[in-house]
């Protein structure tokens, strides 16, 4: 992995990066004013209804057309971002499922082709489909990326809303938490509906919790974890060092790697279209 590291790890997550700070802050500004506990629930009814069939490297393909505002570490279509991680994992001899988790982690962007400017989950406006996720229901932590934005969500004006447990039990685990609505939980729901998916527990952990960094590096809501937690965060930091550190100006040709990706995800996920 390292022959196609660009830049230190400490350069990675970098928000003050001149042009760029300005719309990723933006973005985030709109995603913590706007995403409540009432707009996840919203979303969840919304958009997880698993009635529009597509085969993964459509899917894929889609994907060339989208760029993570959120990101400042890359400016590259997200179909290269998830081929860098792959290769990365493949360089390193993990295991076939985690590859495979590699390339299809964040493929629930593809929300944003049946999504609306309105919810945040369009093309033009990301606000609903990518960016650190946080926990909606209790309050936000300074871990969050631009903490000052916190205030301006009015879940954190809300008393049922605005303290440490909120609408939780200690101890309840993730798992039972309501977070952000974005990316990886559309894709985790869409990956559990799915009948033929073998993917094991650890790969649908990386799946669902891998931008949820308030939790995993800023080490945020102690009191709503659980023991199997623990387990997770080591799941997530092993998968995290291939979906940070492998990002670098390389192009992959997404055909090419059809050839050798496409009958790892047909192992652990079946021929068949996927219910989006």
């Amino acid at each position: 992995m390292e022959d196609v590291l660009v830049k230190e790890k400490s350069e990675f997550r970098n928000y003050d990066q001149g042009d760029i700070t300005a719309a990723v802050k933006e973005h985030y500004r709109k995603m913590r004013t706007r995403q409540t506990y009432d707009y996840v629930q919203a979303m969840k009814k919304k958009y997880l209804t698993f009635d529009k069939p597509m085969h993964l490297w459509e899917a894929m393909e889609k994907l060339n057309a989208l760029i993570d505002v959120s990101d400042p570490d890359l400016n590259l279509p997200n179909v290269q971002h998830l081929l860098q991680s792959a290769e990365g994992m493949r360089a390193e001899g993990r295991p076939d499922w985690m590859q495979l988790v590699g390339l299809i982690h964040d493929l629930g962007k593809a929300m944003y082709l049946w999504g609306s400017d309105e919810d945040g989950t369009s093309q033009a406006e990301q606000w609903g489909l990518v960016g650190d996720v946080f926990v909606v229901g209790c309050k936000f932590p300074d871990s969050c990326v631009y903490p000052e934005f916190n205030e301006l969500n009015p879940d954190m004006h809300d008393e049922r809303y605005n303290t440490e447990l909120g609408v939780y039990e200690e101890g309840c685990g993730l798992d039972n938490l309501h977070l952000a609505w974005g990316h990886d939980e559309y894709l985790y729901q869409v990956l559990k509906n799915h009948k033929d998916n073998t993917i094991p527990e650890e790969g649908m952990v990386m799946v669902r919790y891998h931008s949820f960094y308030p939790w995993h590096t800023g080490g945020s809501y102690t009191k709503l974890l659980n023991e199997k937690d623990e387990q997770y965060k080591e799941w997530i930091k092993d998968f995290n060092q291939y979906d940070l550190y492998t990002k670098c100006p390389k192009i992959y040709d997404l055909n090419e790697m059809k050839e050798y990706y496409l009958p790892i995800a047909e192992k652990y996920l079946g021929s068949g279209p996927i219910y989006w």
